[in-house]
């Protein structure tokens, strides 16, 4: 008896599972270039990070500037976001047309850089509050935030003209 239920109770699970997962991809397949600029962040200095931002790779101040600018852990956690919401938006572009498998490939590796990065970075400003280490990784962080956003930007001139000038203001 008790071995009936906890098949039935797997199956029911990986049932439910699979519709989630199946729900998440309808979800995501139905979003609109608008829907996802609409998610970005834009509650904190982006443009603070560099006179070119959004349109080139770089930052143009101290380690120490980047942490006030950005807000300190206010801004690693909207890069964080706003790196998840690029990666979406660069598959959303690839599902919809033909995008170059280089510049793809360079934004999956952004996202997943960025992303790991401020995890770790936010996890050490809990225990150091702000320590010189993490003011530098920081740093760090921005400059491939920078480099994602210009390689997106680029990506939306190609392929999606009309979503850009709404990106630029999102930025």
């Amino acid at each position: 008896m008790i071995l009936a239920v906890l098949q039935f109770a797997a199956v029911a699970f990986i049932a439910l599972f699979l519709g989630w997962c199946r729900l998440s991809a309808h979800r995501r397949n139905n979003r609109t270039w608008e829907s996802l600029i609409a998610r970005l962040r834009h509650d904190w200095n982006a443009r603070e990070l560099s006179d070119r931002f959004p349109w080139k790779e770089g930052l143009g101040a101290s380690p120490d500037e980047i942490w006030t600018r950005i807000g300190g852990a206010r801004g690693l956690r909207a890069m964080y976001e706003n790196a998840t919401v690029m990666l979406e938006m660069a598959n959303f572009a690839a599902r919809n047309g033909e995008v170059d498998a280089e510049l793809l490939a360079n934004l999956h590796a952004d996202a997943t850089a960025i992303r790991f990065s401020v995890m770790r970075l936010l996890a050490q400003y809990a225990l150091n509050q702000a320590s010189e280490n993490v003011r530098v990784r920081t740093f760090q962080v921005a400059s491939m935030y920078t480099g994602m956003t210009a390689r997106m930007t680029q990506l939306l001139q190609d392929h999606a003209s009309m979503a850009l000038p709404q990106f630029v203001a999102a930025m």
